[in-house]
């Protein structure tokens, strides 16, 4: 019996050291695969958490409301950082000339994303396109140029 036992013991490692090796294979796999991050729509905008080009411009959010650090903007490369300071779910979508749904992921409160655009001179809405946000007044608009 005791060398029943035994090979119980030794099968029960084995299988132990083949689950461990395998777990952290495919966590090696998930950590080098490629892909994420932020990307590019049909308008030509990036959007993502990374570094982003472009003049920074912070729009405060809140529930209801946009902020933006600058009410100036001349035509060029711009990066909208979405700062959610309030407690639910937002997010930042710009439309103009040029420039059509263009926007930042979903931002928990807390959190920030960006979306970086080139701006030509016009008019652009700026709004949280979570539904209802837009018309609860999360709404502005800017003119470039």
């Amino acid at each position: 019996m005791a060398l029943t036992a035994r090979k119980v013991r030794t099968t029960r490692t084995a299988l132990g050291v083949t689950a461990s090796a395998f777990a952290a294979a495919l966590v090696l796999a998930a950590c080098s695969s490629g892909g994420g991050g932020g990307g590019s729509d049909s308008s030509g905008a990036s959007s993502g958490t990374g570094k982003a080009s472009g003049t920074r411009v912070t729009v405060t959010e809140t529930e209801y409301g946009l902020k933006l650090s600058r009410s100036s903007f001349t035509p060029g490369t711009y990066t909208f950082v979405a700062d959610n300071k309030g407690k639910i779910t937002h997010a930042l979508s710009i439309d103009g000339p040029g420039v059509e749904d263009a926007r930042t992921k979903n931002v928990q409160g807390g959190q920030e994303s960006n979306v970086t655009v080139t701006l030509k001179k016009g008019s652009y809405d700026l709004y949280c396109p979570i539904p209802g946000h837009k018309q609860l007044g999360m709404n502005t608009h800017i003119q470039v140029g």
